[in-house]
């Protein structure tokens, strides 16, 4: 009688006898299959129980003894399914509640968001309706108003002139900085101070040519002065009316539909308080024209020198900040030529170890041929020679050790020829920020500062020569 489940060791100190029908013995077998795979682990054993008597059976009833999963294969099968199906539906429930949640929240959020704007509207509204009501009352109480300033007039002029001199060099300083490259083309301090300093002689001659106008008006008609309250009275009219539209405008209103891309549109041209004040100066113009023309003759004065030292003190302000900003950009110019050099060799240093890894690639393949000819040459070993023995083990693993290395000093080659890409683009862009840091010094030093050396003195601006 046998034992189920017997293992038979063969025992080469005392062999047993040969046995009529030629097998090879249990232990030989139980060998060959060891480190049949030695590369993958397998997830059931293959010592099953067994008759030692039932090895010599039909072999259709040995195959039924192996099968492709274990048991527990396929509970553990069966609990990730219903683990998965867990958490899709705990997922898709924890969406559903954040969307509702979403929508609501949104729901909100915009409705009061359209009463915001509604209530601005209606603000606003009431702006334009106090500024119109300012204006009707200043226009009634400036027509017919009449002053000469004779003695003050061609002075005037004379200053009025002489601040186009200013304006130009300015509006030069910016049309220049204009063809400025790339990131230079920055909006800076420098170009603040220029566009200040347009602002500031612009407003000079403004304020120069409304008390001129004033003067002119004084001696003929305030017609100017009219003239000027009137097209604010319209713009502020058709603005209320427009306004007064859009504040009455509801989600159940005719007329309502989609401008796509209009939010992005921005043709404002003044805020808040530059728009009051435009039309505040317009009164305060309005009355001051009807002042006396003893009075008006002082604010002429006064008006010369102040926009004297205004447009003084900015140009020497301007000046300042173009200093400032040349030695940023040349400083900035030299810090570029020190990365660009260390870039350059950086990437030679990267050429050289990209060839280093192609050498060693290349070094590793004869290896690899090695291994894998001597696999292959095994595999002309007759019969029971085949044996997979611990050379043959070996080998199969020279091969994958071999091969994972080669794979390894690819992706590196990889990541350093990406690196060098990089590095490439790295150099062009420092190339290229040179040279605009190069155009940028040429226009602020050689172009605008060469035109900035003179400047009309306080007593041609005040109108005296």
């Amino acid at each position: 009688m046998e034992l189920l489940g017997s293992t038979l060791t063969a025992t080469y100190a005392h062999p047993k006898p040969t046995p009529t029908n030629f097998l090879p013995a249990i232990s030989t077998m139980t060998s060959s299959y060891r480190n049949r795979f030695p590369h993958y682990n397998l997830t059931h054993s293959l010592s099953l129980p067994w008759r030692p008597s039932t090895y010599y059976k039909v072999a259709s009833n040995r195959t039924t003894l192996f099968t492709r999963y274990t048991p527990d294969d396929w509970y553990r099968s069966n609990l990730t399914n219903y683990l998965e199906s867990n958490t899709s539906r705990h997922n898709s429930e924890k969406l559903r509640v954040d969307t509702s949640r979403l929508i609501q929240d949104k729901y909100q959020e915009t409705r009061k968001t359209q009463a915001d704007s509604t209530q601005n509207l209606g603000e606003r509204v009431n702006d334009i309706g106090f500024w119109k009501s300012e204006i009707i009352h200043e226009l009634d109480g400036m027509i017919g108003e009449t002053n000469e300033l004779s003695d003050v007039k061609k002075k005037l002029e004379r200053a009025l002139m002489e601040t186009e001199a200013p304006l130009q060099v300015a509006q030069e300083c910016l049309f220049h900085r204009e063809k400025r490259m790339g990131i230079d083309l920055v909006h800076d301090e420098v170009e603040t101070e220029l566009l200040t300093e347009v602002d500031i002689i612009l407003c000079c001659q403004e304020r120069m040519k409304l008390h001129l106008d004033k003067a002119i008006a004084q001696l003929a008609t305030n017609r100017a002065s009219q003239h000027e309250l009137e097209k604010d009275l319209s713009d502020k009219q058709t603005a209320y009316r427009i306004d007064d539209k859009c504040h009455h405008l509801r989600n159940t209103s005719g007329g309502i539909s989609y401008f796509c891309g209009v939010e992005r549109v921005d043709a404002t041209v003044s805020v808040p308080e530059s728009w009051a004040k435009f039309t505040d100066d317009n009164i305060l113009h309005s009355q001051s024209e009807r002042a006396a023309s003893t009075k008006l003759r002082d604010d002429i004065q006064n008006l010369l020198v102040v926009t004297a030292n205004e447009m003084w003190n900015h140009f020497n302000k301007v000046n300042l900040a173009f200093t400032n900003r040349i030695a940023e950009t040349a400083d900035a110019k030299n810090k570029i030529q020190i990365h660009l050099a260390k870039t350059l060799q950086e990437i030679f240093q990267t050429e050289m170890t990209i060839q280093s890894i192609k050498k060693a690639i290349k070094d590793k393949s004869a290896f690899l041929k090695v291994a894998q000819t001597r696999l292959d040459e095994r595999t002309r070993r007759p019969n029971i020679e085949l044996c997979r023995d611990m050379a043959q083990l070996r080998l199969v693993n020279e091969v994958y050790e071999v091969d994972d290395t080669i794979q390894t000093l690819q992706r590196r080659l990889r990541e350093a020829e990406d690196t060098l890409q990089s590095l490439v683009h790295t150099k062009a862009t420092l190339e290229h920020d040179l040279a605009v840091k190069a155009n940028s010094l040429y226009i602020d030093q050689e172009k605008c500062m060469s035109m900035r050396k003179s400047f009309p003195n306080t007593l041609r601006l005040v109108g005296f020569c």
